[in-house]
């Protein structure tokens, strides 16, 4: 998402994602446009005695509409905080929290695996919106002492956006807690089914029933055209198969090294820097690759690994000058390298967060820190050892899932 931080609390980043710049608006209108029967909703359900056409008239719906949208994000954003805060406690660290177009959401840099821990903070949140909702009645409740004697407008206004807050607060808790992964209600379920299995099973599971729940949410939304339950219901079901299969690749590859499934050096196409572009496009058409390692020979250092080209990057010169630029012309220097012996699960990490297909595996470089001390650095620098791109990560895959470990002798040997 793309977004940019306002403020923090509790040493949380608090971001706007610009989804949210939309939202906001619409929410005051559509609040806007519905004071008369939700204030009837009110004052049947609540006693609330709020004379409709006192806030009917001019811009009054509007500023109430606006006032208790940003209410209801402020709601949010507790909600949110409840997760964060509890996670915090258990020590896992919050990158943020960002309000976007379906509300907000806690950005964890790490997701407990143990159940407890997990139902913990997923009850968090409904626990805060339904305090929240409690404290707004209360408030609510407060009205007729503290503003009795002021203008009407001013009087039912308040009763109208602490009423509506109040109550959906508690329906914001109530949704949350339906069993539609990786909504809250879908995380206690999955926290509940990794007492008794193991969790990147009792995560396919809780993604499965989120899916269903997001299927009927869909036809819901269809059938009452609602945009947003239906935007919801999209969101949950992509939501809870790109979660499911994260969990399940983790899984997979819980002991398995970068070095278990790369391609090795040995085995790798590589270019010369000063290889012509129209060579390079004939290279990839024959041997079918699309990224290739520039290797410089040098007289005096040896071979030295000096950029990486790609097919995206051979195709911005144009056909009929490609005979007139090198590799060294469009290749990238700014590389992302791993070494041999991280996780696999970082390197894949790391190519998502980077959106590339590959990474380039080098031997460890020490360089000096600032205390003086030597250190190893796996980004940049150290001699070519091997390729590890997304096509060795799915073969991977598929090999563990099938025979439950990657040995040497059924290692991918992939590298386009």
């Amino acid at each position: 998402m793309r977004s940019f931080r306002i403020g923090s609390l509790f040493g949380i980043p608090i971001k706007l994602d610009f989804t949210f710049l939309l939202v906001l608006p619409l929410f005051a209108y559509l609040i806007g446009t519905r004071i008369g029967p939700v204030a009837e909703l009110l004052n049947v359900g609540l006693g609330a005695e709020i004379d409709v056409g006192v806030i009917s008239g001019g811009a009054t719906p509007w500023v109430l509409g606006l006032t208790a949208a940003v209410g209801l994000f402020v709601g949010v954003i507790l909600h949110e905080l409840g997760h964060s805060l509890t996670a915090q406690r258990y020590g896992f660290p919050i990158d943020s929290i960002t309000l976007w177009l379906f509300g907000g959401i806690a950005s964890f840099s790490e997701m407990p695996e143990d159940w407890r821990q997990e139902l913990t903070i997923a009850i968090a949140g409904p626990i805060v919106s339904v305090l929240v909702g409690i404290g707004s009645y209360g408030l609510y409740a407060l009205v007729p002492g503290v503003l009795g004697d002021a203008s009407p407008t001013l009087f039912n206004g308040a009763r109208f956006v602490l009423g509506y807050l109040a109550l959906l607060n508690v329906s914001l808790a109530i949704f949350n807690m339906l069993p539609a992964f990786p909504m809250d209600g879908g995380r206690v379920l999955r926290a509940l089914l990794a007492r008794s299995k193991p969790y990147a099973r009792a995560t396919q599971q809780a993604a499965s029933v989120g899916k269903v729940f997001a299927v009927l949410m869909g036809l819901l939304g269809l059938f009452a055209f609602n945009i947003i339950l239906i935007g919801v219901a999209f969101f949950v079901f992509i939501a809870a198969s790109s979660e499911a299969q994260q969990v399940t690749m983790k899984a997979a590859f819980q002991d398995v090294t970068v070095g278990d499934i790369m391609t090795p050096a040995s085995e790798l196409h590589t270019v010369e820097p000063d290889t012509s572009v129209a060579e390079l496009i004939r290279r990839m058409f024959t041997e079918r690759h699309t990224g290739y390692p520039v290797i410089d020979d040098d007289a005096f250092e040896g071979e030295r690994l000096i950029g990486l080209v790609t097919l995206s990057d051979a195709r911005q010169i144009e056909p009929v000058e490609r005979d007139a630029y090198t590799v060294e012309d469009v290749m990238t220097t700014d590389l992302q390298t791993i070494t041999a012996d991280s996780d696999a699960m970082t390197a894949i990490e790391r190519m998502q967060e980077h959106g590339i297909g590959r990474l380039l595996v080098v031997a460890p470089s020490e360089r000096l820190s600032a205390d003086g001390t030597l250190e190893e650095s796996s980004r940049g620098g150290g001699d070519l050892v091997g390729l590890i791109s997304r096509s060795d990560v799915m073969t991977a895959l598929d090999i563990v899932q099938q025979s439950g470990s990657v040995s040497p002798s059924s290692r991918p040997r992939t590298a386009d």
